[in-house]
């Protein structure tokens, strides 16, 4: 892909109703893990990360009313750039997820149209890949920024895990943190959306990414297989070629690790294979210890902190290596840099 810049964020989380304070709580490691309205196996009540909308909104509205702020705040930030312009790709939870809502991807892009009382670009679009959707949207932003020349492009996820089908599910699944199993995630949900560009070539500071990789685990959470990382590693390895660097122009890495612990195994094989270079420290963040697990949307809300901390300099260096995943076993790299 050719390198495109991120320009601004917008986020609704459980610990925050915008951007500035979403990214700062997480900053702080501050999260707003409490007790949810459904209860588990055990008879304990489900915790959970809630957003705290006005109303306690249901099902499509709640999802509305938690992606329009968000793409929003990047729209103020889109100078000269209208909201017909502009493609808005609009990341949603895969559609084999449990509890996913009937005519999600027919309804919502009409709803987000409606409440904010315009249409985007003709090329918007949905991409329904859960928690890898907002890491594959960047390269088809960078495509309609380079080949159709588009101003900016808008990456949007959403996504809500506080549904009683979705939770009986993974609890079913034994990967719901609960009062009976210790090695699960906490349910979360969150609206994320960041403005990207084309690279302005100017000498302030500017978030990039710079290059894609994807892959293919065959090892997945349900497999009998041994996990080797397989398809981590091949999208490390895509994505650095695709940088045009190695791992000696990364100094941290984000990802969308969630508290299961085939995650994070996955992670350190990922590491031990690929990696030839030796880094006295090499930080694993993940937006999950503050909002927990926010499927589609975790993509974006990453992104989002990562501008956050090239803005603010509290980054662990100009270089970070992302890499998302999807029970399906999809697996998506990518290299940004801020230099």
């Amino acid at each position: 892909m050719k390198p495109i810049a991120i320009l601004a964020s917008g986020m609704v989380t459980g610990v925050g109703l915008d951007s500035v304070s979403s990214c700062a709580a997480i900053r702080c490691a501050i999260d707003n893990f409490s007790e949810t309205r459904f209860m588990d196996q055990g008879g304990e009540w489900i915790i959970g990360s809630q957003v705290p909308l006005a109303q306690p909104w249901r099902g499509l509205p709640k999802l509305v009313h938690m992606v329009v702020p968000a793409i929003k705040e990047c729209l103020a930030q889109a100078h000269n750039g209208t909201p017909e312009q502009i493609p808005l790709l609009l990341c949603l939870a895969e559609k084999e997820r449990p509890g996913r809502l009937k005519g999600l991807d027919d309804e919502l892009l009409f709803e987000i149209h409606t409440a904010l009382g315009t249409r985007f670009h003709p090329r918007s679009v949905v991409i329904p890949r859960g928690r890898v959707a907002g890491a594959v949207a960047m390269e088809g932003a960078s495509r309609l920024i380079h080949e159709d020349r588009v101003p900016y492009c808008i990456i949007a996820g959403v996504d809500s895990l506080l549904v009683a089908g979705t939770l009986a599910a993974y609890e079913q699944e034994n990967r719901l943190l609960t009062s009976r199993n210790s090695n699960g995630f906490i349910p979360g949900e969150a609206g994320a959306a960041i403005l990207v560009g084309p690279v302005r070539h100017s000498n302030e500071p500017e978030l990039r990414c710079l290059g894609i990789g994807t892959g293919e685990e065959k090892a997945t959470m349900h497999s009998e297989l041994p996990l080797r990382a397989d398809g981590l590693v091949q999208a490390f390895k895509a994505a650095f070629d695709d940088a045009g660097c190695g791992f000696e122009q990364v100094d941290y890495r984000l990802t969308d690790a969630n508290g299961e612990q085939y995650w994070f195994k996955e992670a350190a094989l990922g590491m031990t294979r690929a990696m030839r270079v030796r880094k006295e420290n090499f930080y694993l963040c993940h937006t999950a210890d503050s909002i927990g697990e926010t499927g589609a949307a975790v993509a974006p809300a990453t992104l989002a902190h990562a501008l956050a901390a090239t803005k603010k300099n509290y980054a662990h260096g100009p270089g970070a290596l992302c890499h998302f995943g999807s029970d399906s076993g999809e697996r998506v790299a990518l290299i940004i840099r801020s230099d």
